[in-house]
């Protein structure tokens, strides 16, 4: 923080910002990283079986729709005008 003097435009006085110490207790930063470590993997493990299931459950999803659209051919999407032309 500076404190500037409106008349000369001189500093009159500075404060420096104080940064915290970097690590205050070593083994409670190891903790908290090993625990990130677990919240880390138990989400990459999460999103690899996600990816595994995801073909299915497109297919599924593929096989609903389309067999709700040969139940109800008149059912179709809404068309704007614009698309008619």
């Amino acid at each position: 923080m500076l404190k500037v003097d409106p008349v000369t435009s001189a500093v009159i006085s500075h404060k420096v910002k104080e940064k915290p110490p970097p690590i205050e207790d070593l083994g409670a930063a190891v903790q908290r990283l090993k625990g990130e470590e677990a919240r880390r993997d138990e989400v990459f493990r999460k999103n690899m079986a996600d990816q595994k299931n995801r073909q299915d459950v497109l297919n599924k999803k593929f096989d609903e729709l389309f067999k709700q659209a040969k139940e109800n051919p008149d059912d179709r999407p809404f068309q704007k005008e614009i698309d008619l032309d």
